[in-house]
């Protein structure tokens, strides 16, 4: 018998609502970006809530292709602010071009104790899923 969980809405109204007026705390696990192909390897783990300083590259987009560090983390407006990838305004000011996190992947860490305490629960839990399931 599978458990339900009857916080999670199905509807597809419902669910838009939670995810734009969900708050900062939550939004952080809304925003959540891949991790290449390397880390994934090393740390057993998909994905991670992305955060400043980690280093990305772009896939999807204009400007696919393009690797910096994350300058800024816009939880309000769901998206990320990427090193020197900005445009020109017409009085000549440079602006951030906003990206949602998951056209982006994580390509370097910026481990910290808590970070590294996040990854080995993840990869545990990942584990012990697919012992259960073998």
């Amino acid at each position: 018998m599978a458990v339900r969980n009857t916080a999670l809405a199905s509807s597809r109204s419902k669910s838009r609502k939670a995810y734009f007026q969900a708050p900062s705390s939550e939004r952080r696990i809304l925003m959540s970006a891949p991790l290449s192909a390397e880390l994934r390897a090393k740390y057993g783990v998909r994905s991670i809530p992305i955060r400043k300083d980690d280093e990305v590259t772009i896939v999807t987009g204009t400007n696919k292709g393009r690797e910096g560090r994350i300058t800024s983390v816009y939880r309000l407006k769901f998206c990320v602010h990427v090193e020197r990838v900005v445009r020109e305004k017409t009085n000549g000011q440079s602006v951030p071009i906003p990206i949602h996190p998951s056209n982006v992947v994580i390509s370097k860490l910026k481990l910290d104790k808590d970070r590294e305490e996040i990854l080995a629960r993840k990869a545990k839990g990942r584990e012990a899923r697919k012992n259960k399931s073998a």
